[in-house]
């Protein structure tokens, strides 16, 4: 098989587990052709980036190709446009004047970003000889392949990461024409049935996953100190940074003998607000603020970790691949109830589930891990245990393949 893999914006610092798929399709013999919307923005901490890049096939802006392509493909100009007419209707400028003739303007020209970018698809699966493309979004980007599709181009499916309204409106149209639509998490393949309408047989949970060869465990500890606590999330406010941070000074008042160091590994947007946080709460010297690490860095820390923290809140959250990668190293994890998390952690055998925002929860999982250096090794032995049967890389690589082939098994002669 010749598969597009479709990733907006690749690589960022949080695409990791988008290129451990890539290498682990390509172990079993696939043809990979990597896509992308655009170039980023930010530059991408990680090791694998400078080769990703060079492998990636950027979409927009598109080259003097794309027009060629459109018209080469002229008998589906008649569906692309009636397609186009069916979204954005909120930008359709109802309302009259000045305003109006922006909002149409603006959906106007989104539309042709659009058409273009799926004529520089068209192009590219043509050149690369792509018979399917796997797209990890249900944003724009599932807009760019649809239109492919209509015009001729390949078939494709859609990766749904995070709750549906995190990827705009009509959905409806993006997935009408999909093989089938796969989510990160249980709660987001209900959301596509529910409030999309497609049949559950066209839609499936499938997590990504962790290279379980790579990230092992380190001999566990024996209860030395300082305890290692571990966030690594993007610092933004879904990631719930602060209700860590508060969990774990309400430990340090309760009894400020505690030996506790905690790291935060990531960058975004809420930096300065985390920083404020903890020096408002008086951790200077016990929380560190790492920035992006590279995955080399993250096994090692993750390695001295004694717990792994991720209290997320909000939506958007599915199946975390720094829980499967703490889960992969053997470090017990205390998690936010979450998107997928039931799903991936058995509460008090392979990890520590607590409700949003409870700080309570959260400082009562970090106190009983402090002190409890069985238990603890007890967790991370599961954890391990549970990786390597649900989250390696290689066998969700398998699942993806087998559910595509399946899904094209079924297409009408």
């Amino acid at each position: 098989m010749n598969l597009g893999i479709l990733i907006p914006e690749f690589p960022t610092q949080t695409h990791v587990f988008f290129w451990r798929e890539v290498r682990a399709l390509e172990q079993l013999g696939v043809s990979v052709s990597l896509l992308s919307t655009k170039k980023p923005r930010d530059k991408c901490p990680h090791p694998f980036a400078v080769e990703a890049a060079a492998r990636t096939h950027y979409l927009f802006p598109p080259g003097a190709a794309a027009a060629r392509e459109l018209a080469a493909h002229a008998r589906g100009l008649a569906p692309a446009a009636r397609y186009l007419g069916s979204i954005d209707r909120e930008l359709n400028g109802a309302s009259r004047g000045v305003a109006g003739i922006r909002r149409s303007a603006m959906r106007q020209a989104r539309h042709a970003v659009y058409l273009a970018a799926a004529g520089e698809l068209l192009g590219q699966a043509r050149k690369s000889k792509i018979d399917h493309v796997h797209v990890h979004s249900c944003a724009d980007a599932a807009h760019v392949v649809a239109l492919s599709e209509l015009l001729g181009g390949p078939s494709f499916s859609l990766h749904l990461h995070g709750d549906l309204p995190v990827y705009g409106r009509d959905h409806q149209q993006k997935m009408a024409r999909a093989l089938f639509v796969a989510a990160a998490a249980k709660p987001m393949q209900q959301q596509v049935v529910d409030q999309v309408g497609l049949s559950e047989d066209r839609t499936c949970t499938m997590i990504m996953g962790v290279n379980t060869e790579r990230f092992t465990p380190a001999p566990e500890r024996t209860g030395e100190r300082p305890f290692r606590l571990i966030t690594i999330g993007r610092l933004a406010n879904c990631k719930g940074h602060k209700h860590a941070l508060h969990a774990l000074r309400n430990l340090m008042d309760r009894d400020p003998g505690l030996d506790i160091r905690y790291q935060i590994v990531g960058e975004g947007p809420e930096r300065g607000a985390i920083e404020a946080e903890i020096a408002a709460l008086r951790l200077g010297e016990r929380v560190e603020l790492t920035g992006s690490l590279g995955e080399d860095e993250i096994r090692a820390r993750l390695q001295q970790a004694d717990a792994f923290v991720l209290s997320s809140v909000g939506i958007g959250e599915a199946s975390p691949v720094a829980v499967m990668e703490a889960m992969a190293s053997g470090v017990p994890v205390i998690c936010s109830i979450i998107g997928g998390t039931p799903d991936m952690i058995d509460d008090g055998v392979d990890g520590l589930l607590v409700a949003q925002e409870d700080e309570a929860g959260l400082s009562n999982s970090i106190r009983r891990l402090y002190d409890d250096t069985g238990f603890r090794n007890q967790l991370g032995r599961a954890a391990r245990l549970r990786a390597e049967r649900q989250f390696d890389a290689k066998r969700r690589a398998e699942v993806l393949l087998a559910t595509i082939d399946g899904a094209k098994r079924r297409l009408p002669v």
